[in-house]
């Protein structure tokens, strides 16, 4: 007869038989399979944990599927206000631009004369002023054409133009936060193309990974291959091979679910303004890519109940996402389908 168990062990075990329970408990763990065991990894930038539940792709969808993105795009809409030559709501009108444009957003989140509002005595009620620039960089003349469809010396001029603002607005501000949101789903307001073992794509001088801990499910981090603190610190062979590798990542997230793949990204390097003149050798150069797609071009992932309240959450494995996209083509399925239709 097998010896019982009272309740009064089990919630005051005495003698060996917490250590007994325990070690029949490690008899039966399973080994871990990261692909369909839940588990978390550490985010070391961000000194937090990320929750990966991967079984939970094979779960059926029925919530929110979003509409396919728009595919005819006018190629010139003189009512869009980043076309060349368009006038724009507060009656600026555009150059008739060839290359990329830079001008001042005329809705910006930060204005260069805002008011101090001043000290405030309640500990927990502070507030500080806020001031800046906003700029809006248009990539290319076109409205059709998004960086994957861009020619690597037309995504280099992209590139330059990021480094000529790190340093004119560097000169005046410690932080410069250069960013693009592609995509209605991301927030973009027009379609024009305006400004994140796991490797996807790597050259000589950078390096594309879906970073171990990553939130997003085709989320991907671009690196240097050399200690460089700013954009503006990278060598002409370094902005050529970044373009390159830049048009190859988004080839493969527009292959991924043949559409125009939504995203946000930016860059992070070190501090400018005062701060320039700091030791920043800490600071390494990289871009972030968040992309909310998940299971095809209408499914994305929602950050919603435990993601807002407890932690980040993500339903297929960072080794997974990079096998994707790695095994993905590099030529964009438009050209193909042109190709073809000759």
């Amino acid at each position: 007869m097998e010896p019982q168990v009272t309740s009064k062990e089990i919630f005051e075990p005495s003698g060996n038989f917490h250590k007994d329970l325990l070690t029949q408990l490690e008899k039966q763990k399973l080994p871990l399979c990261r692909g369909e065991h839940q588990h978390i990894r550490y985010n070391p930038l961000r000194d937090e944990w990320i929750l990966v539940s991967a079984h939970r792709m094979k779960r059926p969808w029925k919530g929110q599927v979003e509409k396919p993105t728009e595919v005819n795009i006018a190629r010139h809409d003189p009512t869009n206000p980043l076309c060349p030559g368009a006038t724009r709501a507060n009656g600026e009108v555009n150059s008739e631009y060839e290359s990329t444009y830079v001008f001042d957003n005329d809705f910006p989140s930060l204005q260069p004369d805002a008011p101090d509002p001043g000290f405030s005595e309640h500990p927990l009620f502070q507030t500080k002023a806020a001031r800046g620039v906003c700029k809006v960089m248009c990539f290319h003349p076109h409205s059709d054409i998004t960086l994957p469809l861009m020619s690597i010396p037309e995504i280099r001029a992209v590139i330059d133009k990021w480094a000529e603002l790190m340093v004119e607005l560097g000169s005046k501000y410690q932080w410069v936060q250069i960013f693009e949101n592609k995509g209605a789903m991301m927030g973009c307001s027009n379609p024009h193309p305006h400004c994140q073992e796991r490797i996807v794509v790597e050259n000589e001088d950078w390096l594309v990974v879906v970073p171990y801990w990553a939130m997003w499910p085709f989320q991907t981090l671009l690196l240097p291959r050399r200690h460089i603190l700013r954009l503006q610190d990278l060598s002409d062979k370094e902005r050529d091979s970044l373009a390159s590798i830049m048009k190859r990542l988004l080839t493969k997230y527009d292959n991924l679910f043949e559409v125009s793949f939504p995203y946000s990204m930016g860059w992070h390097g070190a501090p400018t303004g005062q701060s320039i003149l700091d030791d920043n050798s800490h600071w390494q150069l990289h871009a972030h890519y968040y992309p909310p797609l998940l299971r095809s071009a209408t499914i994305r992932k929602f950050m919603v109940g435990y993601e807002l309240l407890a932690q980040a959450q993500r339903d297929l494995t960072a080794e997974q996402a990079a096998e994707r996209l790695r095994n993905l083509p590099e030529v964009h399925y438009k050209l193909k389908q042109n190709q073809q239709e000759k």
